[in-house]
């Protein structure tokens, strides 16, 4: 089902519908086995020896261990952790820090208050189509240089950026690397002996599991100063009660997805290229942003030139069409995108782009009628400003 209150939902990169098996998984830590994990009795000791089950499966799913995986509350608290960690090992001085221009708020504004703090930060520029090129992040190394950070697959475009060979030149340089897997794991196939990153950020509801519950992937044996300071928990990494239910539902989405991954991504990447092939076709002066070859499954990011995404966001929603104008994370921001200015598009052709975001729950006849849609709403925008 793709409905909210009989809606089209074409949102999935912003969050995505949980799977009825994550929440019957997840049913018995909120009635029955809610003991804290941290506690010593019985009851206590089946929900940390459910922690670890879950742990463990997870790990399993993206050739990492066990001991490699920190749960958090999501995305955000994982990339912040990932970078103050390094910066703070340091006393914030003598650090420099490498990301690009296209990262999310999360390590982008992260970045910015490490700035503050001291730490030099370097914002690597991309291609048109929002690649970060290898050989500009290796350029930009230096003795202070403590950590590069790019993402997996970029939240707005969909472009999936060159992270294996990004983190095999760092491996050589021994320089740290981090990777905001958010947009990426569940969809996209990920594997931590190939992928050469030290740590990485990731998020349950993107996979079809809980919100309010993450990760951070840490290698074994790299050094990682706590950033939620309190009890022992996490082994002593991560304070906080640990979110059972949370970690169990976040364990079997990532089961499901992964367990349908191929087959997910077959369908998807079919939908994804009708709908773009349609808009391109049949509505003027529209423009695809991002990567075509190599870009997520489930992402249509469009400029229409002459049109406000907003405007046009406002007219889907009337319609019964669930879209966004980039990330969820910027909705009521007033600048364009960074995303879209840093491959290039002016003002206004940034301004215009709206981002559907498909998954295996959409339909071609969805698909379709959203592209009618689309072509309705902006022929009759376009008539109004002639």
């Amino acid at each position: 089902m793709t409905d909210i209150n009989n809606v089209i939902y074409m949102d999935h990169a912003a969050t995505t519908p949980v799977y009825p098996e994550v929440i019957q998984a997840m049913q018995p830590y909120m009635e029955e086995s809610y003991a804290n994990p941290s506690a010593i009795y019985r009851p206590a000791s089946q929900a940390a020896k459910a922690v670890s089950t879950a742990r463990a499966a997870i790990a399993e799913r993206i050739g990492a261990l066990p001991e490699e995986i920190y749960f958090t509350s999501g995305g955000s608290e994982s990339d912040n952790w990932a970078l103050f960690s390094v910066c703070e090992a340091r006393g914030f001085k003598d650090c420099h820090i490498i990301t690009s221009q296209i990262e999310h708020h999360a390590v982008i504004n992260t970045c910015k208050r490490l700035e503050k703090l001291g730490v030099k930060v370097t914002y690597l520029p991309v291609s048109g189509t929002g690649l970060v090129d290898p050989r500009k992040v290796t350029e930009n190394l230096c003795p202070e240089t403590v950590m590069v950070s790019v993402m997996y697959a970029n939240n707005e475009t969909g472009t999936i950026e060159p992270v294996s060979e990004i983190g095999q030149l760092l491996r050589e340089k021994k320089v740290l690397f981090h990777t905001d897997a958010v947009q990426a794991l569940g969809h996209i196939p990920i594997d931590m002996n190939i992928l050469n990153a030290d740590m990485m950020s990731a998020s349950a509801h993107k996979l079809g599991g809980p919100k309010g519950v993450g990760m951070l992937y840490i290698r074994k044996g790299v050094p990682a100063y706590p950033f939620i300071h309190g009890g022992a928990q996490e082994r002593g990494r991560r304070a906080g009660t640990v979110n059972v239910p949370g970690v169990i539902g976040f364990a079997e989405a990532v089961r499901i997805a992964t367990d349908n991954l191929d087959h997910n991504a077959e369908k998807v990447t079919r939908l994804r290229d009708r709908m773009i092939s349609r808009i391109l076709a049949e509505i003027p002066d529209s423009v695809l942003n991002g990567d075509h070859d190599n870009r997520l499954p489930g992402n249509v990011n469009i400029s229409f030139k002459g049109i406000e995404g907003e405007t046009l966001l406002i007219l889907l929603d009337r319609a019964g069409i669930c879209a966004s104008s980039g990330s969820a994370c910027s909705t009521g921001a007033i600048d364009p995108s960074h995303v879209l200015t840093a491959i290039g598009l002016d003002e206004a052709t940034a301004r215009g782009a709206v981002r559907f975001t498909l998954s295996e729950h959409n339909t071609p006849d969805e698909v379709d009628r959203v592209t009618d849609t689309l072509k309705e709403i902006i022929e009759r925008l376009r008539t109004a400003c002639r």
